[in-house]
């Protein structure tokens, strides 16, 4: 009975050792994403729905300000996918301060049921993933997936204020300042941006680097081990993704990444794209190695990967948000720096 029932399991949706496949696709039906004053300086600028005139957003605090960013951001999704609050089932949503008080302060009016989920910057991936099985699972009709990050809150928290004025190194990346919100659905929207086919849970990684100011390079691992067992998982090839999308791993982190892959026996380089060397330009802007955060992903994935998925431009994507797990107590205790990462396979409807 027990070899049945696995039997069973793997013909329908487990995918080998990390992975799922939905036998029917989840719906984002639709989202919105909120930057910050010098992302809106950026590439991407045109294609975000709201842009703030400073970072403090109206707010007394780098942390209200934040929470304001996830409670307009699930505002506009909700209004573009045209619900309510009481239409909404559960909110998975997080951020990267202590407690997630971001995510706490800025929903709470909402009063709609919450899974609050750490992931470090991977944390949009987590909620996608977790969000689509709940639809997946006949838990819910509809899911909203929510988070972000603020440059300033960050470094108070993991780093220094900015008063201190400390220099940064090269390697190190610029956190972005903005929300990105997913109305996710078991039916297809009227609008709807694409579909979430399958997806890859990460593990934590660590190879043993302990420098917080090239979390690139420390997050790099994690992600080469999702796409490396999405491919095994699903029988595919690079070639089967119009791009290979990591979250925040930034120049440096992506050399390591294509390296990594490539000692698997599987070539990424003309496919890979990384969302924090997409939402600056490096030419322009002073962010060393790229943006990071859990926004940088977010925002990256509503305002311009979707719209190349709902343009049918790109057909079929892998998302792969990646995390650096640490704080300042470990940091400060001479800990390593472990990656997380979480993979989502989105295609054109």
């Amino acid at each position: 009975m027990m070899a049945s029932q696995e039997k069973k399991e793997q013909k329908g949706k487990r995918r080998g050792k990390q992975s799922v496949a939905y036998e029917c696709p989840v719906y984002i039906n639709a989202s919105a994403c909120i930057a910050g004053k010098k992302e809106g300086e950026g590439p991407l600028a045109e294609l975000f729905d709201m842009i703030g005139e400073d970072d403090l957003f109206g707010c007394n605090t780098w942390e209200e300000a934040e929470s304001s960013l996830q409670k307009d951001a699930v505002y506009l999704a909700m209004g573009k996918a045209g619900l309510d609050s009481r239409e909404v089932q559960y909110l998975f949503a997080g951020d990267l301060l202590g407690q997630s008080i971001a995510t706490s302060f800025g929903i709470m009016a909402y009063e709609i049921p919450l899974f609050g989920l750490y992931g470090a910057c991977s944390t949009c991936g987590e909620s996608l993933s977790l969000g689509s099985m709940t639809i997946d699972g006949g838990f819910a009709r509809n899911v909203i997936c929510v988070t972000s990050s603020h440059f300033a809150s960050a470094e108070k928290e993991f780093r220094n204020p900015l008063e201190y004025g400390s220099q940064r190194p090269l390697s190190a990346t610029w956190t972005v300042t903005g929300s990105g919100a997913f109305v996710l659905g078991k039916e297809r929207g009227e609008h709807v941006r694409g579909a979430i086919t399958g997806i890859t849970t990460g593990k934590i990684m660590d190879y043993g680097l302990k420098d917080s100011m090239n979390m690139g390079c420390c997050m790099a691992p994690a992600a080469c081990n999702v796409i490396y067992q999405n491919f095994i998982d699903f029988g595919r090839q690079p070639s089967d993704y119009d791009k290979i999308i990591t979250g925040d791993l930034g120049s440096i982190g992506q050399r390591a990444l294509i390296d990594l892959v490539a000692e698997k026996g599987y070539d990424i380089s003309d496919n890979h794209m990384d969302c924090g060397m997409q939402i600056y330009d490096s030419k322009t802007q002073d962010t060393h190695a790229g943006g990071s955060g859990c926004g940088c992903a977010a925002v990256t994935l509503s305002s311009y990967i979707l719209k190349q998925i709902e343009e049918k431009k790109w057909k079929r994507v892998l998302f792969i948000p990646t995390g650096a797990l640490l704080s300042k107590t470990s940091f400060n205790e001479g800990k390593t720096v472990p990656g997380i990462a979480h993979g989502v396979v989105i295609e054109s409807v």
